[in-house]
């Protein structure tokens, strides 16, 4: 495979692999290495011929998908300490705000982000929208729903 061709197939296909890995890792970085990684045996193949356009997008779709179960399945993404057991607290963690923790900790990713953003960053709604990728509208959207989720959990009306 010459570079004109690989340059014509990464511009073709490098979107829907990507989206593709992207569901499966549910992570930015990992989704790019997937890919990357996928992109990067495809130069290397000598024994795979492809019978045609379709059949070198199946292909990287699934060797980025392997790539991203290894990923999975590797010794540091298993020995990992999630972040709720580490020794130390973070700064914003203390006694006596464990009970505001907590229910932030209940809430759904999407919320726990833009409360974060909003909140502990100091992030105005248009620099949140920036940052997450959604309208501004939308920003308040989640604001207002996990200030409601947190009244619940937090036994307020």
């Amino acid at each position: 495979m010459d570079q004109t061709e690989y340059h014509q197939i990464a511009e073709k296909y490098l979107d829907d692999v990507y989206r593709t890995v992207y569901c499966c890792c549910k992570n930015k970085e990992n989704a790019e290495d997937a890919v990357q990684n996928a992109f990067l045996k495809l130069i290397n193949t000598k024994q795979t011929v492809f019978n045609d356009d379709e059949h070198i997008k199946r292909w990287l779709i699934k060797v980025a998908l392997n790539e991203c179960k290894n990923m999975w399945k590797s010794f540091w993404h298993k020995n990992k300490i999630p972040f709720d057991e580490l020794d130390t607290d973070p700064e914003y963690r203390d006694e006596t705000h464990e009970e505001l923790i907590e229910a932030l900790d209940k809430l759904p990713q999407n919320y726990r982000t833009v409360i974060h953003l909003y909140y502990y960053e100091g992030y105005s709604v248009k620099d949140i929208s920036m940052i997450v990728g959604i309208s501004e509208s939308n920003v308040q959207v989640r604001l207002k729903r996990a200030r409601d989720k947190m009244k619940v959990f937090l036994g307020e009306e």
